[in-house]
């Protein structure tokens, strides 16, 4: 019988799910040297947040199938190490989308009639309606910023109770949009028009400060804010500052920049504020939850079946592993580059598979290609598993095409993305030792390694454009580690791509596209 290792405090729904398949010991509390002394008995593992699973872990646990985090993240493990030693790593990143959606709903409704400061005067022997005078939300505009799972619960909720919906998602179809029930619309207007905004996005370095002095200023003066998402998407000084002087109604915010809150001027605040300590989650349902989804994954991997939301690669064995991944590193790279370049909601991906790369297996491939693609919308929540469901959920479509008789590299791979701002695609190849280049772009063609930093502009090939450009970068403190120019005919129209040491400064691309000659600018980074 299977034997499974509970090393954090879960649920007891979850064990006795475990307790069907195998024997489970639960043993929390274990230190790192005493965890690696015994893990080598066991087929599976189960944790939280509180064990840290390294690679010297994963290494003595030579009998283990699967290693289950009852959460969402799985920072606390050495993934790589575990996919390398053919371990399937799950998680529950749904297991709370419920509770975080109904928290923000919550915050929504007590900051509209202020019921926290309500409930503090009553208990201090005070009856004082007047002060608590609200706001109705039935007939307002809620714009909801992200229309990933948690976000799509509270679009739900919000029309039951009569609300007008504006969404903003870069990253998701317009039909998509309209069958949870929203209008599609830009930030800036989203912004402008809202009632109430409630953000559910990843924190990114594009979302960082989403929310700052100049979007708050450009808010109605009744608007209301919530964010129970990630901490750092508000500027919070910004944001007192807003409340202060009256720019806006409020704000109820269960996440923040730094945890748990220090000193911030949003605690002097009145009932225009509502503050909780990271709550999204903390539902007694939504600890099951997860108990109950990480240990029927559990399950199941033991009884030789697939995992439902594995982080990882799931049911590859190292060798074969180890073959496919400088291919899938191509392919998810390429993902990641020419959803950048699209720079909008891409509702086709048409992945053609070139050369010998023809005859090799797609899936595999055209999943990378998807997990790239969304990476800059749903960061570490998507994966190898979900990339093609979290697809379909935005509306993109995928096309998948072979062409065999591609003789420009042994193999390559190239992806077209079509989305409401245009058509853009990007070819590379495995060169030496496996080392990826990108060999055309936008129908250009170049030879070029990809960087963690890159810009790409779209000109007429004529004498000084690669000047003038260097001379505003370097005007700007940017140094360029390499630079080439992809050409059709000469004087014609022409791709360069420059690998840059750092990002751009803020306002330099809009400098760029006004460099005679030069058409467009795209920034990337991966």
């Amino acid at each position: 019988m299977s034997k499974v290792l509970v090393s954090d405090p879960i649920d007891q729904a979850g064990i006795d799910i475990l307790s069907q398949v195998a024997t489970v010991d639960v043993k929390t509390g274990l230190k790192p040297a005493e965890l690696v002394e015994i893990i080598g008995e066991y087929d599976a593992l189960m944790i939280r947040s509180g064990t840290r699973v390294t690679q010297e872990i994963i290494e003595a646990g030579t009998q283990l199938k699967i290693i289950g985090r009852a959460g969402v993240g799985v920072d606390n493990v050495d993934v790589p190490a575990a996919t390398r030693h053919g371990i399937v790593v799950v998680n529950s990143p749904e297991g709370n989308t419920i509770a975080a959606a109904e928290h923000a709903i919550a915050m929504m409704l007590s900051l509209s009639r202020h019921i926290p400061d309500a409930n503090v005067s009553v208990k201090n022997g005070v009856w004082d309606r007047k002060t608590f005078v609200g706001a109705e939300v039935y007939k307002k505009t809620i714009g909801i910023v992200g229309l990933g799972k948690i976000g799509s619960h509270v679009a739900a909720v919000a029309k039951a109770m009569g609300m007008k919906l504006l969404a903003f998602d870069p990253f998701i179809s317009t039909e998509r949009a309209e069958q949870i029930g929203c209008q599609l619309v830009d930030l800036d207007l989203l912004i402008q028009q809202a009632d109430y905004i409630t953000l559910h996005i990843p924190k990114t370095p594009e979302t960082a400060h989403l929310i700052n002095a100049k979007t708050l200023a450009k808010m109605k003066p009744t608007a209301r804010i919530i964010n129970c998402a990630r901490g750092g998407i508000i500027d919070e000084a910004a944001l007192a500052v807003a409340i202060k002087e009256g720019t806006i109604a409020g704000a109820a915010l269960d996440v923040f920049e730094s945890e748990p809150l220090g000193e911030s001027d949003l605690r002097s605040l009145g009932k225009e504020v509502i503050l909780t300590p990271h709550l999204g989650a903390s539902t007694a349902e939504a600890q099951v939850n997860v108990a109950i989804d990480v240990a029927e994954q559990i399950r199941d991997v033991l009884l030789g079946l697939p995992a439902r939301s594995a982080v990882n690669i799931p049911g590859l064995g190292p060798d074969v592993l180890e073959e496919l991944k400088p291919y899938m590193q191509l392919a998810e790279t390429l993902g990641n580059l020419v959803g950048q370049l699209a720079g909008g909601r891409v509702e086709l991906l048409n992945v053609r598979l070139q050369g010998e790369l023809a005859t090799n297996k797609s899936q595999p491939l055209v999943v990378a290609s998807l997990k790239g693609l969304l990476y800059q919308a749903l960061r570490e929540r998507v994966n190898y598993v979900n990339a093609n469901i979290e697809a379909k959920e935005r509306g993109i479509r995928v096309i998948e095409t072979r062409d065999a008789s591609f003789r420009d590299y042994a193999g390559s791979l190239r992806l077209e993305a079509t989305g409401n701002l245009g058509t853009h695609s990007v070819t590379g190849a495995l060169l030496g030792e496996k080392e990826i280049h990108l060999t055309d772009v936008d129908g250009f063609p170049i030879n070029v390694p990809p960087s963690k930093y890159m810009l790409f502009t779209l000109h007429r090939d004529m004498p000084g454009i690669i000047g003038k450009l260097g001379s505003l970068l370097g005007s700007f403190n940017v140094n360029i580690a390499s630079m080439q120019v992809g050409r059709k005919i000469v004087r014609g129209d022409a791709v360069m791509a420059l690998s840059i040491d750092d990002p751009l400064p803020e306002g330099i691309l809009a400098e760029i596209t006004k460099v005679p000659g030069i058409r467009d600018a795209y920034t990337v980074t991966l």
